[in-house]
């Protein structure tokens, strides 16, 4: 995935860190809401507006190619896209937004993700995004812009794999994983980072999450991985491991995807708890449980030492 110079990639399983938005003043016909941020020049492109209003306009119903999950293509030129995003939570949240945008090699399109962390309760960014010089000499300018895909999580709850060290004095995220065959496993990497020891007490607690935040019913969290499949590495027995400044652990989400009667469960997010009294990490580890309705959890072990 190609990334730009204002993003990192989103991972097509889970989600990991978020990069800070360079903001631009680039934008559509729509004027701007009340509440927007003044942009600042982008990094490529410049303020200026960029080409004009998509055919689904924003205000169609959600989600589409041209808004989803508070994120609106509002503007298409010929080498770039500007897009809005809005937080209409009640507290602030970092988003990330995949694009989907003619590809500078071949004929297709290729992802790109942009991210916006810390983004205020009814705030508003404008952002712009273009592509490279190649796709606009393309007969027709290849494959219009789109919105593949956009996941949101609580700022105090954004997962992370470096800066300032949170308040809990532990730093989680959840890697990209691996899938064969219908089976799913991705990892949980724990860091202390902070100045205290941290007693692990065997597993980690997490919780299913719909695209809404919302928990998922119906789904039983297994201590373990064995009854979903073995090899996966969330078949180590638990234990309690003392985590010193430095220390790492990984834990294992373990899963199939199977469907037979019944509807399949998505739950694109987890609520991850590394101890019953640890504060909250949202990670997105795009579950698609299939009708199987279980999900393996498997217990700390120690992971090295920075």
């Amino acid at each position: 995935m190609r990334q730009s110079s204002m993003s990192r990639p989103v991972l097509t399983s889970c989600h990991i860190a978020v990069a800070a938005l360079l903001l631009a003043g680039c934008g559509s016909a729509a004027p701007s809401a009340p509440g927007d941020l003044h942009p600042a020049p982008a990094a490529s492109g410049g303020p200026g507006p960029c080409g004009t209003p998509p055919p689904s306009a924003p205000g169609l119903p959600q989600p589409t190619k041209f808004a989803q999950g508070g994120v609106e293509i509002t503007g298409i030129g010929p080498d770039c896209v500007a897009y809005r995003v809005a937080n209409p939570n009640l507290e602030p949240y970092d988003v990330t937004a995949v694009f989907g945008v003619p590809s500078a090699v071949g004929a297709g399109s290729e992802n790109v993700s942009e991210a916006v962390t810390a983004l205020e309760p009814g705030a508003t960014r404008q952002g712009r995004l273009d592509f490279h010089p190649a796709a606009a000499d393309r007969p027709g300018g290849g494959p219009q812009p789109r919105l593949v895909q956009v996941r949101s999580v609580p700022t105090a709850e954004a997962p992370g794999t470096g800066g300032p060290c949170p308040a809990s004095g532990l730093r989680l995220y959840a890697d990209e994983g691996s899938a064969a065959m219908g089976l799913r496993a991705v990892g949980l990497h724990l860091r202390n980072c902070g100045t205290a020891a941290v007693t692990l007490d065997g597993y980690p607690r997490a919780q299913p999450l719909g695209f809404d935040h919302q928990p998922v019913d119906g789904v039983r969290i297994l201590r373990g991985g064995a009854e979903i499949a073995a090899g996966t590495g969330a078949d180590d027995p638990p234990q309690k491991i003392v985590l010193n400044p430095g220390e790492g652990a990984r834990a294992t989400l373990v899963w199939r995807n199977t469907t037979e009667a019944g509807t399949p469960v998505s739950a694109p997010y987890v609520r991850v708890r590394a101890t019953p009294d640890a504060a909250p990490v949202m990670v997105t580890p795009e579950l698609d449980l299939g009708t199987t309705g279980r999900l393996g959890v498997g217990a700390w072990v120690r992971e090295g030492v920075d």
